[in-house]
C-alpha cells in the first residue's frame, strides 16, 4: 500500500532550503519516492488562519519505504540543514484504497 509524506513548510533561508530539498529528494529517490506536488498557499478557505505557506507531497511505494527514508543515515545527516532553513510539520499517511 502506498504512503504519502506531507510536509507543511515555513522557509527561513531559501538558499539553504533549496540545498536541503535537492539532497532530500535524492535520498528519497533511493526509496522509490515520487514528488507529487509542491505548492504555495493562496487562500485559506476554511480552518486554520495561519497555515504554512508551502506544502510538499511525496508518494512512497509503502509506509516501510517512507520510514526507511526518514531513518536513513544520509537523511539524518541533513536534518541540521532542514532545521536551519525551515520549520516543517512532516506527517506520514497511508492511502485508503477502496
Amino acid at each position: 500500500m502506498s504512503a504519502m509524506m506531507i510536509s507543511q513548510v515555513q522557509i527561513h533561508d531559501p538558499a539553504l532550503f533549496q540545498d536541503y530539498l535537492a539532497k532530500s529528494k535524492d535520498i528519497a529517490g533511493r526509496y522509490g519516492a515520487e514528488l507529487l506536488a509542491r505548492g504555495r498557499l493562496e487562500t485559506v478557505l476554511n480552518g486554520n488562519d495561519k497555515p504554512a505557506p508551502l506544502v510538499v507531497i511525496a508518494r512512497f511505494p509503502s509506509l516501510e519505504k517512507l520510514n526507511a527514508w526518514f531513518e536513513d543515515d544520509d537523511y539524518k545527516a541533513i536534518i541540521g540543514l532542514r532545521d536551519k532553513s525551515s520549520h516543517q510539520e512532516m506527517t506520514a499517511w497511508t492511502l485508503i484504497e477502496d
